[in-house]
């Protein structure tokens, strides 16, 4: 049975749908939900985001984070309690199967998915834990997820992931076309806090909600990109610039190491994340999946859409890696033409390192 969140019972509340089904779209206001989750006129963000559909994964046992260390292109082996970080798996190729938001508690190892991977994630654990002392299971029914730009003072004693994003990890590597300093991902704080699921009514009591639509706008807007929404069945981390957050390139051998390496030091990744400022002329939005037009040749595809309360319409996109960050593209949705100006995320030239200057990868304090 599909997962319906208790808080749509509350006022306004409309469901979204695709990655978010069971959860509220907005409650009725969605630019002033946006506002209030953001923050505005100089003050803090108030709002919280049910995102309590989401997958939780729970790794036990002594042997969890170096065996989480031996699959996983992070280093967690000394991950302290209390620290957010992010691994993926990948397959021999070097294409994304798992990406986890991962924080550690001192006895079990928290891992939030998108809902649809919780179950395959947990199968999958479960067939490499072989003699190691782990324990594996998919607690999502029993655990829920709150989202938040600022830190809930009344929610202290719950375990928190602070998104590290958009700060380069140590071991990362920056694929952006800014530096950190100059990113957009800095206006964008993100917390996920794990809650009870049977005191999630309770929890959130009269905090105001913004619905799943103004995390979403949010995200966009920090460049963040997400597993299901970005990614496809070829999608490798340098072209979202995950080697920031997700990958640690000093690390041992894990299963599509190869890949990161290869295209890291030699090669260029084929297709570059970009964000898209749409023609708002239409006061539509096109769908994800649009393809990208440069005059009449594709040259990729619309991976998510929103509204932001200040930008107006905006996109991420994959495009190739040639398509001149100077030009005007089109989105095509069935026919109607989106003008699109493009901000560049995933550098041109990113890639391909060996014989650069250094100074770009993050090393150990």
């Amino acid at each position: 049975m599909s997962y319906l969140s208790p808080l749509l019972n509350r006022s306004g509340a409309v469901q979204a749908g695709g990655l978010d089904a069971g959860v509220a779209a907005h409650y009725g206001d969605p630019n002033r939900e946006q506002r209030l989750l953001a923050g505005y006129l100089g003050k803090p963000g108030s709002a919280v985001v049910d995102l309590s559909h989401r997958g939780v994964v729970t790794v036990t046992g002594p042997d969890r984070l170096s065996w989480l260390n031996t699959l996983s292109s992070q280093a967690v082996t000394t991950l302290a309690p209390g620290v957010g970080t992010e691994l993926l798996l990948l397959t021999i190729q070097g294409r994304i199967e798992f990406d986890a938001r991962v924080v550690d508690d001192g006895e079990t190892t928290w891992l939030i998915v998108e809902s649809a991977e919780a179950e395959p994630l947990a199968k999958w654990l479960n067939s490499m834990k072989f003699t190691l002392r782990v324990e594996i299971a998919d607690v999502s029914a029993d655990w829920a997820v709150l989202g938040s730009v600022t830190e809930v003072p009344h929610w202290d004693n719950h375990l928190v992931w602070v998104d590290p994003w958009p700060h380069v990890a140590v071991g990362g590597y920056s694929y952006a076309a800014v530096p950190e300093a100059e990113h957009p991902g800095l206006e964008r704080p993100w917390r996920e806090y794990l809650i009870p699921a049977s005191a999630l009514e309770k929890e959130v009591g009269d905090l105001p909600l913004a619905g799943v639509w103004a995390a979403e706008a949010l995200r966009l807007a920090a460049w963040r990109p997400r597993r299901g929404a970005e990614t496809d069945d070829k999608t490798i981390p340098h072209e979202l610039d995950l080697l920031r957050t997700a990958v640690h390139l000093a690390k041992g051998c894990y299963k599509g190491q190869e890949t990161v390496a290869r295209v890291h030091n030699l090669g260029h990744p084929p297709r570059r994340l970009v964000f898209l400022q749409l023609d708002g002329s239409l006061h539509t939005l096109p769908a994800p999946g649009s393809q990208v037009f440069l005059d009449d040749r594709v040259v990729g595809t619309v991976t998510s859409v929103a509204q932001h309360f200040e930008m107006g319409p905006i996109a991420l996109a994959l495009v190739k890696r040639s398509v001149d960050p100077a030009a005007v593209l089109n989105v095509n949705d069935d026919g109607e033409m989106y003008p699109a100006n493009q901000e560049l995320i995933v550098a041109t030239d990113a890639g391909q390192v060996v014989g650069r200057q250094s100074g770009f990868l993050r090393a150990p304090r």
